[in-house]
């Protein structure tokens, strides 16, 4: 099934919402697939980057319709203000939806030990940019939303349980599920509701930044109650529930689109040819 090529359904559900997309990279992002699908279904967006991703994002995103591109330094309060500002006058002062999907660790620390490994400069800068900068993306789209706003953020089963050569980008993570739930207590009473998805592996610029992470593909298709791959239009069509109307009365929760690997504690034994 995750080999098949499967076609986006197109729709109207997302039709006459504008939102915001932080972090495509390429066509094989998960950030790319999410957008694709909002796109596919009316939405209007607007893409946010990185200056080394600029000759990459902006075709990607003209190919969907994308009219708004702007710069983004998430480390930087000036770039997020500022981009934040271009955002909100393109969009006429309104956001219905923010889909964030942005990590960062030094890649050099994301294999062997964690304790022996980790260093303070990276350890926090990867928190900066994994974690906080959802906590501040959130607070600057908050008064652009109405009530029926949602936002969105990518996180990974490395969060829960040790996962190796994930290191410090788990501890990340972890940091990231706890910021969700606390964003969505906040911004509940206004009714704007922030959830995350826990996405399988799948074959983008992260996974290949971490040392063995190609294998994590194939445990988790041998793994899965499903005996297949993380499809990113799986993760799409979770992300298309939660920033739509039929996520009502979601929020705060972790979502998880992996096949099923996280229900498993051991994987069922081979089948013995003796």
């Amino acid at each position: 099934m995750a080999d098949e090529d499967i076609t986006l359904p197109k729709g109207d559900l997302m039709k006459g919402k504008r939102g915001v997309v932080m972090g495509v990279a390429n066509h094989n992002s998960i950030a790319w697939a999410i957008a694709s699908q909002l796109a596919a279904q009316g939405a209007e967006l607007a893409f946010t980057y990185i200056d080394a991703m600029e000759k990459r994002v902006k075709p990607l995103g003209e190919s969907i319709g994308v009219k708004t591109f702007v710069p983004c330094e998430v480390t930087d309060d000036a770039s997020m203000e500022a981009a934040f500002r271009v955002i909100g006058e393109a969009f006429g002062g309104k956001i219905d939806f923010l889909v964030h999907a942005i990590a960062f660790s030094d890649k050099n620390e994301l294999k062997g030990s964690f304790v022996e490994n980790t260093t303070r400069a990276n350890f926090l800068r990867s928190m900066d940019i994994s974690a906080f900068s959802f906590v501040d993306a959130a607070r600057r789209c908050a008064p652009m939303m109405s009530p029926g706003g949602s936002m969105i953020t990518l996180t990974y089963l490395g969060s829960e349980r040790v996962i190796p050569n994930y290191n410090v980008m788990g501890v990340a993570k972890a940091a990231l599920e706890a910021s969700t739930r606390y964003i969505a207590r906040d911004l509940g009473p206004k009714g704007i509701r922030v959830n995350a998805i826990s996405a399988g592996a799948i074959r983008t610029l992260s996974l290949a930044g971490i040392s063995g992470g190609r294998s994590m593909i194939g445990q988790g298709r041998q793994w899965s109650p499903l005996r297949e791959d993380t499809a990113p239009e799986g993760v799409a069509g979770c992300a298309l529930w939660l920033l739509s109307d039929l996520g009502r009365s979601t929020t705060g929760e972790v979502i998880h689109v992996d096949a099923g690997f996280h229900i498993m504690g051991l994987p069922d034994e081979m089948e013995s040819d003796a």
